[in-house]
Parts: structure tokens; C-alpha cells; sequence
């Protein structure tokens, strides 16, 4: 497993390194107006002191969202129940990321990120809740019945922005980064063009404000499909799921109106 983790830390080096020499082509191709860059590093310097984000499980989806977000300027703070097993892939992202136990990302988080197996869930929010309360958590997990059992059946029957709610009661929920692999996480983000699309589904209005800022500060663009019970639109089965998909295309297959 430390081999492994080590591994991945490495790539995400070399994965970090790649991705900002193509930003920043990107950025003198278009020009700097065009591409809002000004908008881009005022998000990037004011989250160093306003949002910080603890990641519980630093797994490829969680090490590379984290890598994505302190590239972009936010404290970041991966943990797991072995933190010490960490030290490497936070080494290799760099820009201070914290290391610590999932009691420590959920102290540290004004964001808190989940990104355990799903049939973990439930256990988590039972030990964190009361803390977490009234903080945005983002809950990236899909039920797997092969690997999850039973409970993960319900939860695709039920939808998993509906399941999770009941997991983590008090929480500022949002389901987001679920519908997308962690191999077009790290291959798409600031790509030239049109970005991948990442829908975002929440109760809560100002939550969501806050996770599309995050979406965006990871090089990607959100699209706002509505409510929690909305995210069974996109969860695993769903005709959008991970599908490299733009705006447009998103939205017209989920049936929302064209962007504004």
C-alpha cells in the first residue's frame, strides 16, 4: 500500500509539473482578458485565508483533488486512519499540504470532502456529524453493491443525494466530482477549450456557490442540476455518468436549459 501511495505521489508530481506548463500555454495563447485570469488568482489568493478544505480519504480521487486545489492556492489537508502513511503523496503535491486523521480534516475543513468507499459512509457520519454540522461537505462516493453490500443497493434505488443526507444529518451536502474518473480529473483539468462539465447537485444555495468556485479553481465547469434528490441524474447508470461531457452536451442531456 505505501509502494502504491508512493507511486501515485510521483505521478502527481510529474502530473502537477505538466499541468502548469499547460495553463499557462493556454493563458498566452488566448490572451489574458479572454481567459479571466484576473477573476482566476483573485480566487486562488483570497481562499488562502477563507476556505480551507479537508480531504477524508487520500485515495486517487482524493489525492487529486488535492493536488488541484493547492495548485490553485487553497489549504488542503489530506487524511487517512494511518496518517503517517501519507508523508510521500503530500511531499509530492507540495504547497503545505496538512496531513492528518479524518478527526483532523474534519477540524480543519470549512469544506470537508469525502472520498471513502461508499459503505464507509455511514460509519463516518455516525463518528463526525455532530462536528461536521454546518459545514459544506462534498460527498464524492458511489454505492458498489460487489464491494459495499446491501446498503449500496438502497442507495441507488433511492438516488445517493438522499442516501448520503440521512448519513450525515446537519451537514451543508453536495454531491459533485462523483460522475467523473479520477483518470480525466487529473487528465482534463485547465485543458484548452471547453472545459468538462461537473455537475453539482445541493439544498442548499449557498453551498453550492461554494463548491462551484471549487470546481472552477480545479479547472473544470460546473453545471447546477438542482436538489439533493437530483443527483440520482447522475449517479452510477445515468446516461451523464462519467462521460467526458462539456456544458452544452451536459446540459442537453440532462434536459436543463441552455446556459445563460
Amino acid at each position: 500500500m505505501n509502494v502504491e501511495r508512493r507511486r501515485f505521489g510521483q505521478w502527481l508530481a510529474g502530473l502537477r509539473q505538466m499541468r502548469l506548463l499547460r495553463h499557462a500555454a493556454t493563458v498566452a495563447a488566448i490572451g489574458v482578458a479572454a481567459f479571466g485570469l484576473p477573476a482566476l488568482a483573485g480566487a486562488a489568493n483570497s481562499s488562502a485565508g477563507v476556505t480551507r478544505i479537508g480531504i477524508i480519504g487520500a485515495g486517487k480521487m482524493g489525492g487529486t483533488l488535492a493536488g488541484l486545489w493547492a495548485d490553485a492556492g487553497y489549504p488542503v489537508m489530506i487524511s487517512s486512519r494511518d496518517p503517517n502513511a501519507l508523508a510521500s503523496l503530500a511531499q509530492s503535491i507540495g504547497h503545505g499540504v496538512r496531513v492528518g486523521a479524518p478527526a483532523n480534516a474534519v477540524a480543519f475543513g470549512d469544506v470537508v470532502v469525502i472520498a471513502v468507499p461508499y459503505g464507509a459512509e455511514p460509519k463516518l457520519g455516525q463518528e463526525f456529524s455532530p462536528r461536521l454540522g454546518g459545514k459544506v461537505v462534498i460527498d464524492l462516493g458511489n454505492p458498489v453493491p460487489a464491494r459495499d453490500g446491501v446498503m449500496a443497493v438502497a442507495a441507488r434505488r433511492e438516488g445517493t443525494g438522499v442516501a448520503s443526507s440521512k448519513f450525515f444529518p446537519g451537514v451543508r451536502l453536495v454531491r459533485a466530482f462523483n460522475a467523473i474518473t479520477w483518470v480525466d480529473l487529473r487528465k482534463n483539468a485547465h485543458r484548452a477549450g471547453d472545459l468538462q462539465a461537473i455537475p453539482i447537485a445541493s439544498n442548499d444555495q449557498a453551498a453550492i456557490a461554494i463548491v462551484a468556485r471549487l470546481v472552477r479553481a480545479a479547472g473544470f465547469a460546473p453545471v447546477v442540476v438542482g436538489p439533493l434528490s437530483s443527483a440520482k441524474r447522475f449517479d452510477v447508470g445515468s446516461p451523464v455518468y462519467v462521460k467526458d461531457l462539456t456544458v452544452s452536451q451536459l446540459r442537453a442531456k440532462l434536459g436543463l436549459p441552455a446556459a445563460q
